[in-house]
């Protein structure tokens, strides 16, 4: 299996009630619907996120190179508040070009030199489209002109819908992770510009104070290890063991070690991770060789998973797709792309495999960490 991230390139968040103001370089980027105090109508805001052409084709063209792949958008949250009832966000690919600017939410006087609910650039130019609009795009309508363009559908049939949602409920941990492989599928395919894509509640503009839900996440500018990223996973599992005479694992007491680590990686390192394991505990036989350097192949049901150490979050967890360990002449193994992966942290990985029907994680403290190159 694998798993590759990118970052943005720009985002940036837009708010009704301010519709000239550009936040480009906030920490924050915010989806919300509220009651204001400043205004006697509803107000909403909304974010908009882009990634490279170039970085995209790349993954697809020479690290997929053919395979199934999934494209996953993920954002952490900042700060939820409000949700008592199911909320969902939708994600439209933008159908026209933005630029980031240079503003903050708190700057005073505020920075106009950017996206904002009413301008695609700067004050005063370059206006999002609120009529006559091309064929599958759409934007707000009625009161609340502006806050984007967007795509709701493709002449492509095989990348729709093109659109992705995901809902939140009272119980829900607030981090986003939504499919959007159709939208980047038609990126790649130049179905539609990449303009990036722009995050929305679907229900705003709720004349209630008891309808105001807050959804704010970290922005490509935090100063925290949570910017918003593009996820590609694609399944790369090969069980081909060869020639090799090594059994399989079958006993739930084992001991597990990981080889061919070094212990530091650069950010663009891909490393090539081995996993040795032998019972903890193998049964006497005669032999004239050491029965504790005898390595065994964990079993097919067997995964990984990476945690920063200093949090305990998974950054890659078990994924039974996605991160399946592979097998050849030699060992178990599975191959991890440093790239995504905050620098000047350390990370941990743990290993979870089934065997007679028992599930089993290993937790032994293999660790290594991120340089900046």
């Amino acid at each position: 299996m694998a798993v590759y991230k990118i970052f943005p390139t720009k985002d940036a968040s837009i708010y009704s009630l301010y519709p000239s103001r550009n936040t480009g370089l906030d920490e924050i980027l915010e989806a919300s619907t509220v009651v204001n105090s400043l205004s006697s109508s509803p107000q909403a805001s909304r974010f908009l996120v882009q990634f490279s052409d170039t970085e995209i084709d790349d993954i697809i063209d020479n690290k997929i190179s053919g395979s199934a792949w999934q494209a996953n958008f993920r954002g952490f949250v900042a700060n939820l508040e409000g949700l008592n009832i199911t909320t969902t966000l939708a994600f439209y690919p933008v159908s026209a070009p933005w630029d980031m600017g240079t503003g903050k939410y708190l700057y005073s006087p505020e920075y106009t030199n950017g996206v904002s609910w009413t301008y695609r650039a700067y004050s005063g130019s370059t206006s999002w489209t609120t009529s006559g609009f091309g064929s599958y795009i759409t934007a707000s309508y009625g009161t609340e002109l502006g806050g984007g363009t967007w795509y709701t559908g493709s002449a492509n049939a095989t990348v729709l819908p093109i659109f992705s949602t995901q809902s939140f409920a009272y119980t829900d941990s607030g981090d986003i992770d939504v499919n959007v492989t159709n939208m980047v599928k038609a990126w790649y395919s130049g179905t539609i510009d990449n303009n990036g894509f722009i995050a929305k509640q679907v229900t705003e503009f709720i004349d209630s104070e008891d309808y105001q839900i807050e959804m704010k996440f970290f922005s490509n500018d935090t100063h925290t290890i949570y910017p918003p990223q593009l996820e590609f996973r694609w399944r790369d599992y090969i069980f081909n063991t060869g020639s090799s005479t090594n059994t399989i694992l079958n006993t739930q007491t084992a001991t597990i070690a990981i080889s061919e680590n070094p212990g530091t990686f650069y950010l663009d390192s891909v490393n090539k991770f081995r996993v040795n394991s032998r019972p903890t505990y193998p049964a006497r036989v005669f032999q004239t060789s050491s029965l504790y350097t005898i390595n065994y192949y964990l079993p097919t049901a067997s995964y990984y998973a990476v945690k920063d150490l200093d949090t305990n979050e998974f950054v890659i967890d078990f994924d039974n797709q996605y991160t399946q360990l592979s097998a050849d002449g030699t060992s178990s193994y599975f191959t991890l792309y440093m790239n995504g992966l905050e620098p000047e942290r350390y990370y941990k990985i743990l290993i979870k495999t089934i065997i007679d029907g028992s599930t089993i994680i290993f937790d032994n403290d293999y660790y290594f960490k991120i340089v900046n190159g």
